[in-house]
C-alpha cells in the first residue's frame, strides 16, 4: 500500500467530517473559550493512542497469537460495520451513559477519533508490511493532522456546510469505506484459504 493510499484509509476511518456534529454536541456543556483546548487535548490522546497501537501492536497479537489473515478478515468486519454505520446511521444516542461536563479521553479520542477501525487499520499496516513503519508513522501523522484541522474548526464547518452537507459527506465516506472493507475481507480470505 501506498503513503498516498495509508492516508487516505486512515482519513476514512477517523471521519473527521462524520464526527463534526458528534464533537459538537460532546462540547455543549463547555464553555466556548474552552472548546479548542479541549479538542487538541482529545486529539493528542487519540494520536498517542494510534501511535501505542502502531509500534506496540504486533508484539501484543504475536503474544496473543493472533495471525495476519485473522487480523485482515477481523479488520475488514469492523471497517464493514462502522461503514454501514455511517452510510445508515442510527437512531439511538451516540452519547448514552457518558458523564456530565467536560469530555475527557472518551467519547472524543476513543473511540471518534481513535476506534476500533483507526485501531484495526494501523494495526494491518504494521503486520502486513513492518519494514515500512516509518511510512505507516507519517501516513498516520498526516492523516491526524489533517482530521485535527477539520475538527479544530467543527464550528464553521458546521454552519458551513449544514447538517445535510455533513450527512451527505459522511455517506459518501461510509460507501467509499465499505468497498476497502470488503477488499480487506477478501484479501484475508484469500491470506487464509493460501495457509
Amino acid at each position: 500500500m501506498s503513503l498516498a493510499s495509508a492516508i487516505i484509509l486512515l482519513l476514512l476511518v477517523m471521519d473527521g467530517l462524520g464526527n463534526v456534529p458528534l464533537f459538537l454536541a460532546a462540547l455543549a456543556g463547555v464553555e466556548p473559550r474552552r472548546r479548542t483546548r479541549v479538542i487538541v487535548r482529545e486529539l493528542l490522546i487519540a494520536l498517542l493512542v494510534l501511535l501505542v497501537f502502531l509500534l506496540v501492536g504486533p508484539y501484543i497479537l504475536t503474544a496473543l497469537q493472533i495471525s495476519e489473515p485473522a487480523l485482515t478478515l477481523a479488520g475488514g468486519v469492523v471497517l464493514f460495520l462502522i461503514a454501514l454505520r455511517m452510510i445508515f446511521p442510527t437512531g439511538e444516542g451516540t452519547f448514552a451513559g457518558t458523564t456530565e461536563g467536560e469530555p475527557f479521553i472518551v467519547p472524543l479520542a476513543i473511540p471518534f477519533v481513535a476506534g476500533p477501525s483507526a485501531l484495526a487499520t494501523v494495526l494491518l499496516f504494521v503486520t502486513r508490511e513492518p519494514h515500512s513503519l516509518v511510512k505507516w508513522v507519517a501516513a498516520l501523522l498526516i492523516a491526524w493532522a489533517i482530521t485535527s484541522c477539520v475538527l479544530v474548526l467543527s464550528a464553521p464547518l458546521s454552519r458551513l456546510l449544514g447538517p445535510r452537507g455533513l450527512n451527505a459527506l459522511e455517506r459518501l465516506m461510509g460507501l467509499i469505506l465499505t468497498t476497502v472493507a470488503v477488499q480487506l475481507f477478501l484479501s484475508g480470505l484469500k491470506a487464509f484459504l493460501a495457509l
